[in-house]
């Protein structure tokens, strides 16, 4: 029976031995303020009480309670089980249980009052900050290390995209599962979570296929999102440019076009064959079509934009000058350092991707020589195939370089996979051919002997570029790359074990 607080029996259903089907009470949420008014008393032919079902009812309706009730071979009532919400605490119910429901002892408005006194406090506390969406974050993987990994990333790309990240869910599991991703007892324990803290968002550390999409979706009435998705908002968000905003439209197209799906059966053609069609497009079918106009359209305008940029890159190369382009992991540190070396003010931020727009400055040495140093975009791993695509017209100025200098974040405790994964997408980009220097980076907040050691084995240079310690240095080596001349730098303390980690000497220091 359903029964609202009137004591009024609103709806009455029958079961299985083992499985209640709810009837249809309107499966939107009601608002974590509130709940809806009605509770859920049931008879079980055993003693097993509550089954996990009855406590996701519970949560996912916003129902007042659920009670489930033995009922004796004699006909008389036997034990009872009893769960009710308790909002912003563990895992969002409490149960109990009595011999007899005379022994039952609840005072139901009281309990009632609490709990939507306590929920609507939550929810006060909630619209404080509406701006900033609240979600919890979801993987599956084969090994924790990874999952430490991922889920960490994960983090910090929501916190770039504004995102509160309130809790974290992970599965370890040989592989993902083909509808849900993770198993549907840890989505339902996900589902559960979010309706107690009142997140509306899920993000997957996976990129979902749109069916996997849809499905989670409609199980736990959550907007879902993934990795790639997340990737995409916060290119939009940092895009600068023309050219840049023209690329994560185009990215974010081509990745929302196969999604795209007709929910309103309404829209469609009335009957299908012959004498039954309908008087044109379905609203799906328009919309497809208007997607893929969009897209040729932004190709086009991106190939001329690459046209323009290609020009430039031919004025600088009939200047004579170098170029040195900045490659690295997102956050690494390289617009820092495009700031130091060149006197600029480019924007930095600790933050993923704070550079989407290629950024050209001018490097002059005590040498009288000049070259033209280039920021560029920040890799990730699994970095969207269409995004990486969409900027690969960017990324054509990495093209052109004479030097790339692959600024890592020493202080990263995971530079090595970094490290890897930059390698991977320059390779992917049929960039691995051009001259590279090892940069080591925020050396200040970082282990002396493990920076100098790491520069050793990958002959490149630590540096600072927040206080620039080792600059001189890296100044020197670049020179050495491009010229094969000497830009000595006897003051920097540093330089004694950059010059022999360059030429693979042991320092005696």
């Amino acid at each position: 029976m359903l029964i609202n607080r009137r004591g009024q029996v609103e709806r009455t259903f029958v079961g299985e031995p083992k499985r209640i089907y709810l009837p249809d009470v309107g499966r939107q949420r009601a608002g974590i303020g509130h709940l809806r008014g009605l509770r859920h008393v049931h008879t079980v032919l055993d003693a097993s009480g509550l089954v996990p079902e009855d406590l996701s009812d519970l949560t996912r309706l916003r129902l007042d309670t659920v009670v489930a009730l033995e009922v004796l071979s004699s006909g008389e009532p036997g034990e009872v089980a009893f769960a009710y919400p308790t909002p912003g605490e563990g895992r969002g119910y409490r149960q109990q249980r009595a011999r007899s429901v005379h022994e039952l002892e609840v005072d139901y408005d009281e309990l009632i009052r609490e709990i939507e006194g306590t929920a609507a406090r939550l929810q006060r506390t909630y619209e404080a900050d509406p701006e900033r969406e609240r979600a919890v974050l979801v993987g599956a993987y084969r090994y924790r290390e990874e999952a430490e990994v991922g889920m960490h990333e994960l983090g910090e790309l929501a916190a770039t995209a504004g995102v509160a990240a309130l809790e974290t869910f992970v599965q370890l599991r040989p592989q993902v599962d083909h509808k849900y991703v993770v198993g549907r007892g840890k989505l339902e324990e996900v589902v559960l979570r979010c309706l107690d803290l009142g997140a509306s968002l899920v993000i997957f550390d996976q990129n979902l296929t749109p069916a996997q999409a849809r499905a989670i979706a409609a199980f736990s009435e959550l907007r879902v999102i993934d990795r790639t998705q997340l990737i995409l908002d916060i290119f939009a968000r940092h895009a600068q440019s023309r050219d840049g905003k023209l690329q994560v439209e185009l990215a974010q197209l081509k990745y929302n076009l196969p999604r795209l799906t007709d929910l309103d059966a309404g829209l469609s053609r009335l009957t299908g064959g012959i004498g039954g069609r309908g008087p044109g497009e379905t609203k799906l079918e328009i919309n497809r079509r208007r997607a893929r106009d969009r897209i040729t359209r932004l190709a086009r305008e991106i190939e001329q934009l690459s046209r323009r940029r290609g020009l430039r890159r031919g004025k600088r190369q009939q200047s004579g000058l170098p170029v040195i382009s900045i490659v690295g992991y997102t956050n690494a540190g390289k617009s820092t350092l495009l700031n130091f070396l060149t006197e600029s003010k480019v924007t930095v931020a600790n933050k993923l991707f704070a550079t989407l727009d290629p950024t050209s400055r001018r490097l002059r040495f005590p040498t009288d020589r000049e070259a033209i140093v280039t920021d560029t975009v920040g890799f990730i791993r699994d970095l969207p195939p269409d995004l990486l695509r969409a900027f690969r017209a960017t990324l054509e100025e990495l093209e052109t370089a004479d030097l790339l200098l692959h600024v890592v974040d020493v202080a990263d405790p995971m530079l090595s996979d970094k490290m890897q994964v930059v390698g991977e997408t320059l390779t992917a980009l049929q960039l691995d051919g051009i001259p590279t220097l090892m940069v080591f980076n925020k050396a200040d907040l970082s282990d002396r002997v493990t920076a100098l050691a790491l520069a050793r084995r990958h002959q490149g240079v630590v540096v600072s570029a927040t206080t620039g310690l080792g600059m001189p240095t890296l100044v020197h080596q670049i020179a050495h790359r491009l010229w094969q001349s000497e830009v000595i730098a006897e003051d920097d303390p540093w330089a004694a074990e950059a010059q022999a980690a360059l030429h693979g000497r042991p320092s005696r220091g």
